[in-house]
């Protein structure tokens, strides 16, 4: 069960590989809402330690250290520091964010390893093992590709096919080949040391089923693999790019990727505490500390059933008491690939829409995919902030000062006798940091974020109702209690927005003149701002994003789409070669097209009535998708004219327009619009 009054939480967000920057997806999956509820824990007193960094081992690193013509060290230097800065500016506040090739990531780790191994809690086992002859080295299980067994996918990795999600074991596979050298690997064999998870299910099952509070997709994949039954995995691996297994009989092995990143989570701990002069195990082996894993969908057996196994058979540290882990977001109508470059990379976002962090955080938070998978568009993105963040929450904000610097000097001005219904906003008031907080603390992120944006409507409808800029000329008294609950209600915005907005937060609190940080204990109370306390000085806190920004964002994506389709295009081969006897059969001459319209029931024909010089002829060709029927008119063609004729789609087809095709696959006409047709034929 989840633990009750913890003293202190220690939080994770997911290592992500350093092969590459973030994405929305990345920040949508899991850091995001660990950065939303860490913020919140911060804000009621609570001691926490945020833990995050980069996992700088395992196949994906080597990948994409051969893609790029580096050494592994280097790949992962440069997209480290990519990352921790671009997490930075958008106001991720990890109290350490480190990376897993540390000297103190090393020690710990392989400590870890040999605690198992001495306490004999490995099995050592010989097995066969793909190797590849070509690049002569054994391959680890992303290193072969092949057919998956359960739906055919034929581009399943050795340990997952990540169309259905079924775990594999590279022997599994059907026709597999290396990815190194694209050769078919054959079985040498090889010595590695098993975690018998088969032997730990018991354990592991009460662990996982004393957990019914956990979000239905976790509790779902987790029986999932526990019905399939475990098996045991090794946790070593016969590579050259690793923590090296620390025995004596284990040259050129290193330590499973999947067995050192998540001990990154105690190792950063450690190195954090260090310089913090605290008490790393606090946080770690004492059981009034709650730990909390956020991570995406595809991490799930490794947080819930792998890691925790290793935790046990250790014997000193805590387990999870929760992994709320999100589903995947989309963009645009398809899934986010970094192979495609069909993604929005944080840093460029950063560059290219600079002082808009929170409105990616909010427009993010509203869509999470908590309970399914979600989908980003920059229509939806411009929509919220014009409509939600300047409309509501923006709108309420400026309307309270700027009527507060109109009518009352800039100052919070005196409060009055209060009505029943200033009675009613201020006990709806009080009411919102409960929700708001329960909401954040039941992992569930966008319900608290429309609790959020509920109270600035409560603020906007309360103006409106009263409508001070009207009292003013009859009650100036009455306006004064106005907008000093107005005010409040703002003060209140800048405390529960923070973990959502915290740049917004800021601004707020600096137009407000908010010195000291307000607390979570203090939200929902009327007094936040004394009478007579003078203003900041007044700006918008979200600007209106106009289509012209959003359009050249679409236009980025549909160009990188575009590029992708070109790099990826393969070159039909050539066919059956031919005599010139058999080229001099085809007639080609040049016509211009009088007649043309679309062919009912068909996207892709259009009908032509084409000048030939002999009365005419009618040619369906299959341009509608790149010509439309006007542009086309009075355009000279080349033509094949003594092809067969051809039923097509009720109608006689009289020859076959010619046509070239560029490098973005955009079709031309190849007659020169000069040509002047002499009943001739091309030569």
């Amino acid at each position: 069960m989840s633990l009750e009054n913890p003293q202190r939480y220690t939080v994770t967000a997911a290592l992500i590989y350093a092969n590459g920057p973030i994405h929305i997806g990345h920040l949508a999956g899991c850091y995001l809402p660990a950065d939303i509820y860490v913020r919140y824990l911060r804000a009621t007193g609570k001691d926490v330690a945020f833990i995050s960094g980069t996992d700088e081992h395992g196949v994906p690193i080597t990948i994409r250290a051969k893609k790029e013509g580096l050494t592994p060290q280097q790949v992962v230097d440069k997209y480290y520091g990519q990352i921790k800065q671009a997490f930075a500016d958008f106001g991720i506040s990890f109290d350490i964010y480190s990376r897993t090739s540390s000297p103190i990531h090393h020690q710990t780790s392989q400590a870890f390893f040999t605690t198992l191994y001495d306490k004999g809690d490995f099995d050592e086992e010989v097995t066969e093992q793909y190797y590849d002859e070509v690049a002569n080295q054994f391959l680890a299980d992303r290193y072969i590709v092949g057919t998956c067994p359960v739906c055919g996918n034929p581009g399943a990795y050795g340990d997952q096919c990540e169309r259905c999600g079924t775990a594999l074991s590279p022997l599994e596979l059907i026709d597999p080949h290396s990815t190194l050298s694209g050769s078919k690997p054959v079985l040498r064999q090889t010595r590695n040391w098993n975690l018998p998870l088969d032997r730990m299910q018991p354990a592991i099952e009460n662990f996982v089923n004393g957990h019914p509070e956990w979000k239905t997709n976790v509790l779902g994949q987790c029986q999932s693999w526990l019905k399939e039954g475990l098996r045991p995995r090794a946790m070593t691996r016969d590579l050259d790019w690793g923590v090296s297994v620390p025995l004596p009989d284990a040259e050129g092995k290193v330590l499973y990727v999947w067995f050192d990143a998540p001990i990154g989570y105690i190792s950063m701990t450690k190195e954090w505490a260090a310089q913090q002069g605290r008490d790393w195990e606090l946080y770690w082996r004492d059981d009034h500390s709650k730990l909390v894993h956020f991570i995406g969908k595809d991490n799930i057996v490794f947080h819930c059933i792998i890691f925790p196994a290793m935790l046990m058979a250790e014997g000193s540290f805590i387990l999870p008491d929760n992994v709320p882990a999100n589903e995947f977001m989309n963009l645009e109508g398809d899934k986010i690939s970094t192979s495609r470059n069909w993604a929005v990379w944080l840093h460029e976002y950063l560059d290219e829409l600079p002082g808009k962090q929170d409105v990616l955080r909010y427009v993010l938070a509203a869509n999470a995919p908590e309970t399914k998978d979600s989908e980003f568009t920059w229509k939806d993105f411009q929509t919220r902030n014009n409509a939600e963040l300047v409309g509501i929450f923006g709108n309420f904000v400026n309307r309270a000062v700027v009527l507060t610097q109109k009518f009352c000097d800039n100052r919070v001005p005196v409060r009055g006798d209060l009505t029943d219904y200033d009675r009613s906003v201020l006990d709806e008031l009080a009411q919102f940091p409960d929700r708001i907080g329960q909401s954040i603390e039941q992992y569930r992120f966008r319900e608290a974020l429309g609790h959020l944006i509920d109270l600035a409507r409560l603020g906007n409808k309360y103006l409106a109702e009263t409508e001070p800029w009207k009292v003013i000329k009859t009650d100036p008294a009455r306006v004064h209690t106005i907008l000093n609950l107005a005010l409040q209600i703002a003060a209140n915005l800048a405390i529960v927005s923070e973990p959502f907005l915290p740049f917004t937060a800021r601004k707020l609190c600096d137009q407000l003149r908010i010195q000291d940080r307000l607390d979570w204990q203090n939200a929902g109370r009327a007094d936040l701002l004394v009478a007579g306390h003078e203003l900041g000085q007044s700006e918008l806190l979200f600007a209106k994003i106009e289509d012209e920004e959003i359009n050249k964002q679409i236009q980025k994506l549909q160009n990188a789409k575009r590029m992708n389709e070109l790099e990826t295009k393969t070159v039909p081969p050539l066919r059956d070669e031919i005599t010139y006897d058999d080229f001099a059969k085809m007639d080609i001459r040049i016509g211009t097209i009088t007649e043309a319209e679309r062919v009912p029931k068909s996207d892709k024909l259009l009908k032509l009535k084409v000048d030939d010089g002999m009365g005419g002829r009618q040619i369906l060709s299959g341009i509608a998708k790149h010509f439309s029927p006007e542009e086309i008119i009075g355009k000279q063609v080349t033509f094949l004219a003594n092809l067969a004729p051809r039923k097509m789609m009720g109608f006689e087809s009289q020859g076959m327009i010619l046509m070239a095709e560029d490098r973005d696959g955009k079709l031309a006409l190849i007659a020169p619009g000069d040509v002047v047709w002499n009943g001739g034929t091309v030569s």
